[in-house]
């Protein structure tokens, strides 16, 4: 059912219908077997995703957030000032296809000037292309941009933008669906059938799947690109808590400082 709803409702429309689904699936699902460490609920399961093959106990109820999104959120928590108020003036925050798990979070930190922007998405205060961004160079302090650049076709041009309105000594962390066992990027236009390339690229409307010279073709555009596998941080009874992807790599990237 999860798989057929993923496929066949376009996505601005199921982040509309996820706000009345998200109450009664966290009511239902109550327990103390895994914990969202974005608002800290237990449940004793999560739900199942995935637009090709399934994968169990993994979104969950209360905050609709992935592996990837509870994995960001705890390395920012714990290794970061993302949610320090120590700043003088306020963290200019740009956020890529904004996740629901972290809108409303993000938008009610009161030391954060933080803009969304996505092409389609209803909780994009900017509409507008990545590959040609209505922003000045050198203008945010720190760029999310997560499970994106696997939908764009000219990843390079996107990556350049990014890379041109960050400030220098800037973070940005680009996560990709990644296969670790994969020496390069795989990408192949003439496969179109959707279920096809669901299954080979992991979501139908993936134009790649990303390699381990991923970090390598951010190195090539300009950044600094720490691989920080933050699971290695944590127990094995946290990442089975959190129901995180033990292994998964952050691409946590850095503008250089013009000055260093």
């Amino acid at each position: 059912m999860f798989r057929f709803i993923l496929n066949t409702i376009p996505r601005p429309i199921l982040i509309r219908l996820s706000y009345i689904a998200r109450p009664t699936l966290a009511f239902f699902l109550k327990g103390n077997t895994f914990t969202d460490p974005i608002d800290n609920k237990s449940f004793r399961r999560f739900l199942p995703y995935g637009y090709g093959q399934q994968r169990n106990n993994v979104l969950s109820p209360s905050t609709l957030s992935l592996e990837r999104h509870r994995l960001l959120w705890l390395y920012l928590q714990n290794e970061t000032d993302f949610f320090k108020t120590t700043s003088i003036s306020k963290l200019k925050i740009l956020h890529f296809a904004p996740e629901q798990a972290f809108y409303k979070r993000f938008k009610n930190l009161k030391h954060l000037d933080y803009t969304t922007t996505d092409l389609e998405s209803p909780l994009a205060d900017v509409k507008a292309d990545i590959c040609n961004l209505p922003f000045s160079a050198n203008t945010y302090d720190i760029i999310l941009c997560n499970h994106v650049l696997e939908h764009i076709p000219n990843h390079t041009k996107a990556m350049q933008e990014l890379y041109r309105v960050l400030k220098p000594g800037g973070m940005a962390i680009l996560q990709i669906p990644q296969d670790l066992n994969r020496e390069f990027t795989f990408e192949d236009d003439s496969i179109t059938d959707k279920e096809e390339r669901a299954k080979i690229f992991g979501q139908y409307d993936h134009v790649r799947i990303y390699g381990r010279d991923y970090f390598n073709k951010l190195r090539s555009i300009g950044f600094i690109v720490n691989e920080v596998d933050y699971t290695a941080n944590l127990t094995k009874k946290e990442i089975i808590k959190y129901c995180l992807a033990n292994g998964e790599i952050i691409p946590v990237c850095y503008k250089p400082d013009a000055l260093n």
